[in-house]
This record gives C-alpha cells, structure tokens and sequence, in this order.
C-alpha cells in the first residue's frame, strides 16, 4: 500500500516473519475513552495497548486544550514501556475507522519513528480478514528507543488565526458543532473564522478504509486546498486533526496540524468565534457561553 498504511494480509505476513515489529492497540473514543475492557477481551496477537488520554497527550489548563501533544520525555517513557525500539517498524489500530490510531501514528513520525503504519480499515479489517484476536495483557520487555519531536509541521494558536484569514484553515468536525448549533464538551459554540468544514469521518468508506488518494484530493481541493499552498487542520481537541492530517497526506498535500484544536481556541475568550455554514472570515466576537 502507501508508506502510511498497511493492509491485514500484509501486517499477518510481517508478524509470520519475524521482522522487528511492534503493534499498537490505541483504542479511544469520546464517549468511552478507556479502551482497555475491549483491549483485554480481544486484540491482535501480540499487540500492547496505548492509553490516548495518559500517554498519547498531556493534561494542563483549559487553555491549552483537551488532548495537548505529551512532553517529549513522557511520550518516550511510554514508548519504551510499550517495548519500542529503535529500527522497528510500528502499526498502529484501533476499532473506530482508525481516528485515535491516527494521532499515534502522527505523534511517532513526528518523533522521529521512520516506519510507522496504520491498518487500513482498523481491527474490523483484520477480522473480516479471517485472522483470530489473542486475550490478555501483553507486557512486553522494555523498549530502547531515544525520540526526537519536531519531523512534522504544526500550528500554534496565532498561526491557526492567520491561516483562516489568509489561507485554508481545515476544520474537521462534525458539521453541527462546527455551525454552533451543539457543542458537548467545549465552553463555547462554533468555529474559527475562517476555517472551512470537511468532516474527516467521510475520508474513509464503509469499511473503515481510507478513499483513494485521487478522491481525496478532488474533496479537499472543492474546500479550496491546493497542493502548493499550506493547509491547516483542526478538530475538537486534536485528536481525530490527526486523521485528517494522514488523509491530507495520502491526498499529496503538505498539512499542518492545529494541536489545541476547538479546545483551546474556545478557552480564550478574546478569541473571535464564527458560527452557521459559512466559514466567517472577520467575524465579530461572541462572547463566551457561561451557562
């Protein structure tokens, strides 16, 4: 496949062959973040679980964000607990059309991982493939590997600012948070001016698969990205960003990543929201919600 992605038949013919390989199980989602109960009950042989919430972000003050990407010491002391080391190639999955693998797979490049891959169509793809799960906790020996951050381009809060005004400034939720019409978790309602909606849970098909490059170059080109021009991208609180970003990737586009996401931006009340469908470039101040 691509240098991202990896199918089922091609991660079980890796596993047969003895290959320094490392696979990663990063199951999380919103409304059930601790994705351990389902880890322990079934996972590819051989898998090590990674908790997103402890290990794959760092917990400060609203202001920063829900998800802000981990201090580079803690993010390779659970590297290593995770039994890397350096010159293995790394896969990583999940069971949610791989939108928390994602942002382990963006946060391993970014630190220097040379080969780290997602399974393409997430663990649905491995056992619609025929392939058994393994039961238990798998704790491997200890890892080796040294990380160093900074491989992959990403936004500050400012930065994101100035892209919706004078570029492409991606926001890839779901449409109503992005309108304003329901925020569940953040303090306040809407978008960042500027921004352009493209909900990234539509860059993969039915079966958890990521679309074809070609598809998903024409469908970030109708939101106005251009292969030769930055393109920013932001989510809730950076995590599912991650995904978009891999998307943007397989696209031919060269991506930058809004770590903070809507999470931080709504924390700053001198921040500037837009809300409804239309982007809102120089959109007045809404006040924050204190309800």
């Amino acid at each position: 496949m691509s240098d991202i992605l990896i199918s089922a038949i091609e991660l079980a013919e890796l596993l047969a062959s003895g290959a320094p390989l490392r696979v990663l199980d990063v199951r999380w989602r919103l409304d059930r973040p601790d994705g351990r109960p389902e880890y322990l009950a079934g996972h590819i042989p051989g898998a090590v679980y990674v908790d997103l919430d402890s290990e794959l972000a760092e917990h400060g003050t609203p202001r920063d964000g829900r998800h802000p990407l981990p201090a580079l010491d803690r993010l390779e002391t659970a590297a290593r607990g995770w039994g890397l080391r350096t010159g293995d190639t790394v896969v990583v999955y999940d069971d949610l059309k791989s939108l928390s693998a994602a942002r382990a797979w963006w946060l391993l490049t970014d630190a220097g991982v040379s080969d780290v891959r997602i399974l393409d169509g997430s663990l649905r793809a491995w056992t619609a493939s025929g392939r058994t799960l393994e039961h238990g906790l798998v704790d491997p020996p200890r890892g080796d590997i040294t990380l160093t951050p900074g491989r992959l381009p990403r936004l500050t809060i400012d930065q994101a600012a100035a892209l919706g005004q004078d570029g492409v400034l991606l926001d890839v939720r779901a449409e109503e948070r992005y309108r304003g019409d329901a925020e569940p978790v953040d303090p306040r309602a809407g978008h960042i001016p500027g921004a352009i909606n493209v909900p990234t849970t539509v860059n993969v098909g039915p079966d958890g698969r990521f679309l074809d490059p070609e598809e998903l170059r024409a469908r970030f080109a109708r939101a106005g990205a251009r292969p030769d021009a930055p393109v920013g991208v932001y989510c809730g609180s950076g995590v599912t960003a991650s995904h978009a970003f891999v998307a943007l990737t397989l696209a031919g586009y060269a991506p930058q990543l809004y770590p903070g996401s809507w999470s931080q931006w709504s924390n700053h009340p001198d921040r500037p929201v837009a809300v409804g469908s239309h982007p809102g470039a120089g959109a007045p101040l809404v006040k924050e919600n204190q309800s």
